[in-house]
């Protein structure tokens, strides 16, 4: 049986604590659909918000896209920790897969992109909440029910 090496995540985990804000994309493996039940989304939320609160992050937007989910996270503190609050939640959320849905999981790693201060996180948030309308899903994004903001009311970022 060949061993196999598991590719590092990209950048260190220092990159990650601080007022640092990163888009975070996860996807579900085998692309398998997940996120199309209140219930379900509404758990996931759920611990989302447990994880921001334990490492003082906040949640400038979620979406919830059927077989994947992106999220902008902006630590609040010099000690917040989006690498471990985004660990945490696949952690939480793996462990309920594993109880509730044992045919989903996530896939190993995940996507993510750390903004630079000059970017435009509003360009950014746009693009995350228009992904239910590129795909097809809705007509214009306030229609999709899995989007939304721990932190702010997504109409008034936009």
């Amino acid at each position: 049986m060949k061993n196999i090496i598991e590719k590092p995540h990209r950048l260190n985990k220092e990159n990650y604590i601080g007022f640092v804000c990163a888009t975070f994309t996860l996807c579900i493996k085998d692309k398998k659909v997940v996120f199309t039940e209140k219930d379900i989304v509404n758990k996931f939320i759920e611990i989302l918000k447990n994880s921001c609160e334990k490492y003082e992050v906040k949640n400038w937007i979620y979406t919830f896209m059927p077989n994947h989910a992106h999220f902008i996270l902006e630590g609040m503190y010099e000690k917040s920790d989006l690498w471990k609050c985004i660990v945490s939640f696949k952690q939480q959320t793996g462990y309920w897969f594993s109880r509730t849905m044992k045919n989903a999981s996530w896939q190993k790693d995940f996507y993510d992109h750390i903004h630079r201060k000059d970017e435009d996180l509003i360009n950014h948030i746009r693009y995350i909440v228009e992904n239910p309308v590129r795909y097809g899903i809705v007509d214009i994004w306030e229609k999709y029910p899995y989007t939304g903001s721990l932190n702010h009311k997504v109409e008034e970022l936009l």
